[in-house]
């Protein structure tokens, strides 16, 4: 067991330490959603009670979890397109959705962020979450922006897809035992739980090239009735 950390680096690190726990238990048990603060401080060496000076609640560790998502897959869409030029749309949805599927976690998140953790810790701490998720969000467009063929608004479009896809396609290919059951007496009802990768790939894709075909440059968000009139991004 751990000493409690005395300087802010020794906080920093508890803290990392922490994140890291939830998303390897995460991942070990199928979801966030199996995720309880015993194990979590247990795997990451501190007592029992010590998760609390850190956060105030499983699902301030877990919207923290998700923040920290944004920022990684912010990085790597930047790390994709880094030195490329005119990408087309189907290039651009190749880059979020591969760039995506390597972060199981943070697809799980983007479903449970927007239905109960934003909700569940206090205003301070959901503004911080916005204002970071956001600031992530508009720095991935500006990268798509510089290197590829799409528009801002075009782009925007384009992740707010992916985070719906994502989030969905991650739920529907992780399913209960209750589920998995069914599954294997029924395979034509399961197969959609085997393809969370191609699938996500192949939907962007195809949202991507009508994307463009029908929001073209200077429409803005009329060119869809309206639905992208006001700036879409993190939920």
């Amino acid at each position: 067991m751990r000493e409690r950390a005395r300087s802010i680096g020794d906080k920093t690190r508890r803290s990392e330490d922490l994140l890291e726990a939830a998303e390897s238990l995460a991942l070990e048990l199928g979801g966030v959603r199996f995720i309880t603060l015993a194990p979590v401080t247990e795997r990451a060496g501190l007592h029992r009670t010590g998760v609390r000076r850190y956060y105030a609640s499983k699902e301030e560790l877990l919207l923290e979890l998700a923040e920290r998502g944004w920022r990684q897959w912010r990085d790597n869409v930047k790390a994709a397109v880094d030195g490329r030029a005119g990408l087309g749309p189907r290039e651009v949805a190749a880059a979020l959705s591969e760039t995506l599927a390597a972060m199981p976690v943070f697809c799980d998140l983007l479903t449970h962020v927007g239905v109960s953790l934003e909700g569940d810790v206090d205003i301070e701490r959901a503004r911080r979450y916005k204002t970071n998720s956001f600031a992530a969000h508009d720095e991935m467009v500006d990268a798509l922006d510089r290197g590829s063929g799409m528009t801002a608004d075009q782009i925007r479009a384009l992740v707010a897809a992916a985070m719906a896809f994502a989030a969905t396609f991650w739920q529907v290919s992780r399913p209960t035992p209750t589920l998995a059951a069914l599954y294997e007496q029924v395979p034509a009802w399961g197969h959609v739980a085997l393809d969370f990768a191609p699938r996500l790939r192949l939907l962007l894709e195809a949202t991507a090239v009508g994307l463009v075909e029908t929001l073209p440059p200077g429409n803005g968000g009329h060119a869809l009735g309206g639905q992208l009139a006001e700036p879409s991004g993190p939920a």
